[in-house]
């Protein structure tokens, strides 16, 4: 059964951390997430005092981040001793679990900073669990190509043009699956997703339409493209092509109570973690 659209979330224009301008899709408030993703940012400027001041050193508690560059250069320090470079087609991948205290700083002065954060929950089981960090290069995602089609595929599993394609991140609770998809004019591609995940297609560049069963439907750019239950999405290129992400999980069905870089299933869990920030335990 071909997915359809069901709901559009355009993203809106703000800043974070230092400053940083951005566009925020999922997560713009608390009530606009699509289980079990909690927050959507593209961030995308050619001019320095749009990303310069970075993200200074920041806690998080109970859920993880992805950042996907496609341009540029960011350098990744938290508590635990971890140093990453993140850059061109690069991603990192940090569990804040139980907590972290990490910097997300540029080290370009000039040029283009493209890329995304997405923030992925954790269920309550997993919420405190020891924090962790991967910083995957490049050369490490696998590139699935069909004729006219190329998808780099960050996580999870997708079956493209008759074979299956694992991606550079695999398992967990959620089942997460993470694809940049690039489409030359005129090209299809099929991916399955399976039913029980919920999942979005968030069209970067270009013009693209979602193909259903009785009619063809505009992705709308720079937006979160809520799909409807089904098990495989049929994406066309537009004229002029497309580049687009689709973003899969299973809904964990758990309360979500949010205070800024904290995500817990209740108010007294947050006031816990407000505490032991304030304690110096949120990472012991």
């Amino acid at each position: 059964m071909l997915r359809s659209l069901k709901q559009t979330i355009p993203a809106l224009a703000t800043s974070d951390g230092a400053g940083v301008r951005i566009k925020r899709s999922l997560g713009q408030r608390q009530s606009v997430r699509m289980d079990p993703f909690l927050m959507l940012d593209e961030f995308g400027s050619d001019q320095p005092q749009d990303y310069i001041a970075g993200f200074p050193a920041h806690p998080h508690r109970g859920f993880e981040t992805v950042t996907y560059m496609i341009e540029g250069h960011m350098l990744h320090e938290d508590h635990l001793g971890n140093r990453g470079n993140l850059r061109n087609g690069g991603v990192q991948w940090m569990t804040a679990g139980r907590g972290i205290v990490h910097s997300e700083m540029p080290q370009q002065e000039s040029g283009v900073m493209r890329g995304f954060q997405l923030w992925l929950n954790l269920p309550a089981a997993e919420k405190m669990k020891p924090a962790g960090y991967r910083d995957i290069q490049p050369e490490e995602i696998p590139i699935a190509r069909q004729p006219g089609v190329s998808v780099r595929v960050i996580a999870g599993e997708l079956e493209i043009g008759g074979g299956a394609v694992t991606g550079a991140v695999t398992g967990g609770s959620t089942e997460p699956v993470y694809a940049d998809v690039h489409l030359e004019p005129g090209a299809r591609v099929s991916l399955p997703v399976p039913q029980a995940l919920n999942a979005l297609v968030y069209l970067y560049e270009g013009v693209a339409s979602l193909v259903s069963e009785d009619r063809n439907q505009a992705l709308v750019p720079s937006s979160a493209n809520i799909l409807d239950h089904g098990d495989e999405v049929l994406i066309e290129g537009g004229e002029a092509g497309a580049k687009l992400l689709l973003i899969a999980g299973r809904p964990i069905g758990e309360p979500v109570v949010q205070y800024g870089p904290f995500v817990m299933n209740a108010t007294a869990e947050i006031e816990q973690a407000l505490a032991d920030y304030r304690d110096g335990t949120l990472t012991v």
